[in-house]
């Protein structure tokens, strides 16, 4: 099971990855496009790297911002797992 990473931890490593912000227990970050196809065509970009890291994000869609949140559910708190694919995320968003 993965280990809950220390709140100091998690902003430290958040200096690495642009506009992700920490509220609660969980990392998040909302994502601005041209319209409602380029953010939907962004959520399907996401599909690759959530299956091969086998987790998953809290998504919100609202026409041309999408909002990515993420925490690891089997243990309530942000893990190694979530600055992961929050960094692979990042690499998604930068090749649109």
């Amino acid at each position: 099971m993965p280990e809950p990473l220390a709140d100091d931890e998690v902003d430290r490593r958040l200096t690495d990855l642009p506009g992700w912000r920490r509220e609660g227990g969980e990392i998040f970050k909302w994502f601005r496009f041209g319209g409602f196809p380029e953010a939907i065509a962004f959520l399907g970009r996401l599909v690759e790297p959530c299956e091969r890291l086998n987790h998953h994000p809290d998504i919100e869609s609202h026409f041309d911002r999408v909002r990515i949140g993420l925490h690891t559910w089997s243990v309530s708190a942000i893990t190694e797992k979530d600055l992961a694919l929050a960094a692979e995320i990042e690499r998604v968003a930068g090749s649109a």
